[in-house]
């Protein structure tokens, strides 16, 4: 059983968590708070597995309860955030602090079993994730301009990157694409989340990486020093057209309960781009992008997992490398030069191969 502690400062948004959430039988609500000042005394008192939170509340924001609560008293943490622009930049602070999913409000713009779905994933994924983890290396790298992968060109221009994450995947994302040069080969990425969110993630990577980073639109070429994060809500599919690879988005069902799924876009860049492929999978709950990655293998993809103990959940990674559809794995901080090693054909590797 799942005990849950929702927070926010919304009686009727409360009540409306509680009422979806009471209807499945892994998971019982045990209380819920109307501001952080509550939340600490009852999180202390109940031990709640996972928490639901608000980042807009009174008496103090929720960033700064999630910063006090990661660093004296780490808990998994959902945010139940609006899908307005404020709030997203927000919401993936609140990622950055150490919550593990973000997910809409009802209401905005989802319905309640949208965002019922959404939840309940979420909240089994918070539910065996590894919190107040983030590698050391991780953060240095961010920091140091220096950092060997930043001083090498790639010339094998022809090549594509495709890289599919969920739970933890913003912090590991962030990881790989800061260690990426300006001319990268072009890149495509699934990470779940709600849309806006998306668009916000996009911008803030944008702002560190030496590659430019944006929401993809439909249409877009995908090329060297260009990395392209799929909208949420939308899936998106790599296509070729005599030389030039660009992105086709489409709704489509849901494929694995989500849609960007990480399994069609891994499919659609076995069939563009083969052997001219490198894939990682990496941290995130389910099996969504396993089969695609074998497909990649198949047509001659190099393709990385990250390894077990740099995952926040190791759900995605473990069920590709159990299908035979990885090569490589990799601890996060050595995610990125295997890519690129990859790219430019070389063997040496810090990763463990399969």
């Amino acid at each position: 059983m799942i005990r849950v502690l929702i927070v926010d400062d919304s009686a009727v948004v409360r009540q409306l968590l509680r009422e979806q959430l009471s209807k499945y039988d892994d998971i019982e609500v045990v209380g819920d708070a109307i501001d952080p000042y509550m939340a600490r005394d009852k999180i202390v008192k109940l031990k709640p597995d996972v928490v639901t939170l608000d980042v807009e509340m009174p008496r103090m924001n929720g960033l700064t309860f999630l910063a006090k609560l990661m660093q004296h008293l780490p808990t998994p943490v959902v945010v139940v955030s609006s899908l307005t622009p404020e709030n997203s930049e927000m919401a993936l602070q609140a990622l950055a602090l150490g919550a593990v999913e973000v997910v809409p409000k009802p209401g905005s713009t989802y319905s309640v079993p949208d965002v019922d779905k959404r939840l309940v994933w979420a909240i089994r994924a918070a539910a065996s994730a590894r919190v107040g983890r983030r590698p050391k290396a991780a953060d240095s790298q961010i920091q140091n301009d220096a950092t060997p992968q930043s001083t090498i060109r790639i010339e094998t221009t022809h090549k594509i990157i495709a890289i599919g994450a969920s739970t933890g995947g913003t912090s590991a994302i962030e990881t790989v694409l800061t260690a990426f040069p300006t001319d990268a080969p072009g890149t495509v990425i699934v990470q779940h989340m709600p849309e806006n969110f998306t668009a916000a993630f996009a911008n803030r990577l944008d702002k560190i990486c030496q590659m430019d980073v944006r929401e993809a639109r439909d249409g877009d070429q995908v090329v060297p020093g260009v990395a392209l994060i799929a909208p949420g809500n939308k899936h998106m599919l790599l296509e070729i057209s005599g030389a030039r690879y660009f992105v086709s988005l489409k709704d489509g069902p849901p494929v694995h309960y989500q849609r960007p799924s990480v399994d069609v876009l891994f499919y659609s860049v076995a069939r563009s781009a083969g052997k001219n492929a490198v894939g990682a999978i990496l941290t995130g709950m389910g099996v969504d992008g396993a089969k695609g990655l074998l497909e990649m293998r198949r047509q001659g993809a190099h393709t990385i997992a990250q390894s077990e103990d740099t995952c926040v959940v190791f759900g995605m990674p473990r069920a590709a490398i159990e299908l035979g559809a990885v090569k490589e794995i990799c601890a996060l901080q050595d995610v990125a030069s295997a890519i690129l090693s990859a790219c430019r054909s070389v063997t040496i590797s810090t990763c463990t191969p399969r």
